[in-house]
C-alpha cells in the first residue's frame, strides 16, 4: 500500500465519521420532534478502498435512543481522531521522503 493510498483511506474514514456524526446529531436535536424519523449511518467499503457512510432512516421500531446516540457521537469522535492520526502520520512520511537526498 502506498502512502497516498493510506492518506486517501484515512480521509475517507474521516468523511464517513463526519456523516455519521451529522446523522446522530440530527437525531439528538430532533428527539422530541413529533413525527421525526431517526437516521442511521451505514458504512460500506469503497470500490477503490476506504470507507463510505450512507444515511437512511433507522428502524422505526427502535424508537428514540438518546443513550445510543450519545455513544454513537463518542464513537464517531474516536473514529475521526484515529483516522486523523493516520492521515497526519502519512503526511509526516511524505515530509521525511521529501527530505531524503539521493546520492
Amino acid at each position: 500500500m502506498t502512502i497516498n493510498a493510506v492518506t486517501t483511506t484515512a480521509l475517507s474514514g474521516m468523511q464517513a465519521q463526519m456523516t455519521r456524526l451529522s446523522a446522530t446529531a440530527n437525531n439528538v436535536a430532533n428527539v422530541d420532534t413529533t413525527g421525526y424519523s431517526r437516521l442511521s449511518a451505514q458504512f460500506s467499503t469503497g470500490p477503490t478502498g476506504g470507507v463510505a457512510a450512507h444515511v437512511g432512516e433507522a428502524d422505526p421500531a427502535q424508537g428514540a435512543d438518546p443513550a445510543g446516540d450519545m455513544l454513537a457521537l463518542t464513537e464517531a469522535s474516536i473514529g475521526f481522531s484515529a483516522n486523523a492520526a493516520v492521515f497526519e502520520t502519512g503526511a509526516d512520511l511524505w515530509q521525511v521522503l521529501a527530505t531524503i537526498k539521493r546520492d
